[in-house]
């Protein structure tokens, strides 16, 4: 059986990068893949950005009210390399989803469907908390129904485990917010352990600064 994989991590821990090698792994073996990310994903406007500086185009840009079942099956129709097959659609082998996190739970569900009645694998990569350290919607409903956690690790600027991703605004530490802030002009974001995210929080957690 097909299985829903999450791969999350703090930012700068390889996520984006991780997808780009596995899309590059099926098709050196000749298989398909399909790319996607959400909407509200404004970075790299319609394509997948690692921060190593690679980029490739998406295949779905998913809408906040989308039906990801749906999409999927439509955009797998339509095969890029059909003309060199005899007009034959080759099938999808994989759906790989950037920033994850951004995914509503009905579009989480999706791709469970996706990978169990589908039969098709489905690898989602994304972060699990917002600045604030409040779970995305998307990560947790992946949390509670993926197959297979994996937990992609990065290092804060101490040394050890990152785990938390607090916002920047012009350089200085916001934890007042829209849960949503794409990084770019003016908002970027560090990724620190629970230490130094305390730190500089004041020690203060989610439930202290609601």
């Amino acid at each position: 059986m097909a299985k829903l994989y999450f791969r999350y991590g703090a930012m700068n821990s390889g996520k984006s990068t991780g997808l780009l090698q596995a899309a590059y792994n099926y098709e050196e073996r000749g298989q398909r893949v399909l790319l996607a990310k959400p909407a509200v994903d404004t970075k790299g406007d319609h394509a997948i950005v690692s921060r190593l500086g690679v980029t490739r185009a998406v295949d779905l840009v998913i809408a906040p009210d989308q039906d990801v079942r749906a999409a999927v099956a439509r955009a797998g129709a339509i095969d890029p390399e059909s003309d060199h097959l005899d007009g034959m659609v080759r099938p999808v082998s994989c759906v790989l989803v950037d920033e994850a996190q951004f995914l509503t739970p009905r579009q989480v569900d999706d791709l469970l469907r996706i990978a169990v009645l589908d039969g098709v694998p489905v690898l989602a990569y994304g972060i699990r908390t917002d600045f604030r350290t409040e779970a995305f919607p998307g990560s947790a409903r992946l949390l509670e129904i993926a197959h297979s956690l994996e937990e992609l690790k990065t290092i804060c600027r101490c040394g050890r485990k990152a785990v938390f991703n607090p916002r920047k605004v012009d350089g200085r530490f916001v934890f007042d917010g829209s849960q949503v802030a794409i990084d770019g002009a003016g908002v970027t974001y560090e990724s620190l352990c629970a230490n130094c995210y305390l730190t500089e929080s004041g020690g203060r957690l989610d439930g202290d600064l609601g």
